[in-house]
């Protein structure tokens, strides 16, 4: 495209006569402005405005052939004409139809070859359906998954390839999963796991290499385990589990007095 923002040109770079739009009433009527509310001008934000000001009008562009007049369209249109835009050419057509639709119309896309669409369409499932995602290449529609579906369904993202993921499915397993994650290459999952299991348990991630992980275990595991804490490398650990020691050595006196 030449020219730049400030100039007022259309999505095939041709510039705009107001004069010869179909909605030149508008103008009169102060419902669009040049460069700053236009159905004809190639820049989405302006676009977007003439729709916030005319959102009546939304119907009769859902076949207009520049695809952010048709995405953006699909934001205000009835919901009763966006179904044939799950079928558009341009992925940001469907997904902008995807994300006013309830999830029974939009399962079929579950696999669609654009991620944006994939990802809208995650939101829109749950149970069952949206478990049929877990597979999914898109590192974000899998976290959707993740967070969506019920904790007993996770046993599949237990060791999947984004940290991310692994770290919410930390939040969300059953207790007695916890175990199976104690080994996770990320420490911020291991973290997340050690935040959960019980002081008992605690002592299998005494010896982590990271120091945050220490320190959760310091924190919270038995004080009769505390002992070889007392040396950690990292201050804070050696700080909070000499405090916890001297805490139950003043009770030891005061306990048998």
């Amino acid at each position: 495209m030449s020219g730049d923002i400030d100039e007022a040109r259309n999505w095939q770079d041709d510039p705009i006569d107001c004069t010869r739009c179909a909605h030149v009433d508008l103008k009169t009527s102060g419902r669009c402005h040049p460069k700053q509310a236009c159905i004809n001008d190639r820049y989405a934000q302006r676009i977007a405005h003439f729709f916030d000001w005319n959102p009546e009008l939304a119907d009769s562009y859902l076949a207009h052939p520049y695809f952010e007049v048709r995405a953006i369209a699909a934001k205000f249109a009835s919901l009763f004409l966006l179904p044939p835009l799950l079928a558009d050419e341009d992925g940001t057509v469907r997904s902008s139809a995807v994300r006013r639709l309830p999830g029974r119309d939009v399962l079929h896309l579950h696999n669609d070859p654009c991620d944006e669409v994939r990802m809208r369409v995650a939101t829109r499932l749950e149970g069952d359906e949206l478990l049929l995602m877990a597979p999914d290449k898109y590192y974000y529609v899998r976290l959707v998954v993740a967070r969506g579906i019920a904790p007993s369904l996770l046993g599949g993202l237990i060791h999947d390839e984004e940290a991310e993921v692994r770290r919410v499915v930390a939040r969300r397993i059953p207790e007695d999963w916890l175990l199976r994650m104690v080994d996770d290459r990320d420490a911020s999952v291991r973290l997340t796991i050690a935040q959960r299991l019980s002081p008992q348990l605690l002592s299998l991630l005494r010896h982590d290499q990271d120091w945050r992980i220490r320190h959760e275990v310091a924190s919270r595991i038995a004080p009769s385990e505390l002992i070889g804490l007392i040396y950690d490398p990292y201050s804070l650990v050696r700080d909070v589990a000499r405090s916890r020691l001297a805490v139950e050595a003043e009770r030891g006196p005061r306990a048998s007095a």
